[in-house]
């Protein structure tokens, strides 16, 4: 089985700033972050091909990401970013498919976890972005907190021909222990068919300093009973997840995590399907 890593970012600093690097708890991931240092990772942990993600909400950045799909074969897809308020987003995805490496755009995303409006994503607006990208027959991945979940729901059940890919479980609080309310709004997203999940970033949302893989099981055994393993995939979250372990601990992370049974589901079959890969 070959791994799909359907999560992850580059960055190089001296290109652009990754202006939300900031505190002393982040202070590791200041410095450049590029496929050099990742294909030899991948290759050792049994990762064949990836998805690369976007991270800050510019309009060079997803040329810049296509580009380097096209030059690394690890990189199988990229979810990049496009203004979904621009009444012209039809037209700026066909013009991102039309670029060097525009086949290998699979998806949208955008920071809706910084938005102050909780109900971002059903704002008229975005709700045509929204099915402008649905036409364009990509997905669109959710960046959001688990207060923004029932927008999320919202959003979903309005759009059935849209599939809606959920970053990190929609960062639930592992650090407190909660399971309320984050649980019962990733249930009612997951009762909605068009919807996935990623098994990604839930490292960094646990206690850095102590945390333990029990730490993390109610959230993911929370995630495998509502979506199911054809509706969950791995991501690494690298290299945010250096925090907490080296790339290569993160599939085996996923394994821990879940019934070997669901292995070739959740760490190959669901992200290719879903991207396209």
């Amino acid at each position: 089985m070959t791994v799909v890593d359907a999560h992850h970012h580059v960055w190089d600093l001296s290109v652009r700033d990754q202006d939300w690097i900031t505190g002393p708890e982040l202070a590791p991931l200041r410095r450049d972050f590029t496929m050099k240092d990742l294909q030899p990772e991948a290759r050792s942990a049994g990762v064949g091909r990836t998805v690369l993600v976007q991270t800050v909400t510019v309009p060079e950045e997803t040329p810049e990401f296509l580009a380097l799909a096209e030059r690394h074969d690890l990189i199988a897809g990229v979810v990049g970013w496009t203004d979904l308020t621009h009444p012209g987003v039809a037209d700026e995805l066909a013009r991102l498919r039309a670029l060097p490496g525009g086949r290998y755009l699979k998806g949208v995303r955008h920071q809706v976890q910084g938005e102050p409006d909780p109900e971002w994503l059903l704002r008229p607006d975005v709700r045509r972005g929204l099915a402008a990208v649905a036409d364009a027959g990509l997905v669109y991945d959710l960046v959001v907190l688990p207060h923004q979940l029932p927008a999320c729901v919202r959003a979903a059940d309005d759009l059935p021909g849209l599939t809606f890919v959920l970053d990190h479980l929609g960062k639930p609080p592992i650090a407190s222990g909660a399971l309320e309310p984050w649980a019962s709004g990733l249930r009612a997203l997951a009762a909605l068919p068009n919807t996935v999940a990623k098994l990604s970033g839930l490292i960094t949302e646990a206690d850095l300093a102590s945390w333990t893989v029990e730490d993390l099981r109610p959230y993911a055994d929370v995630a495998l009973q509502a979506f199911g393993p054809e509706r969950l995939m791995h991501g690494s979250d690298w290299p945010v997840s250096t925090l907490a372990v080296p790339y290569g601990d993160t599939p085996d992370l996923t394994r821990r995590l879940t019934d070997p049974r669901d292995h070739a589901h959740i760490l190959e079959t669901t992200a290719s399907r879903v991207y396209g890969l």
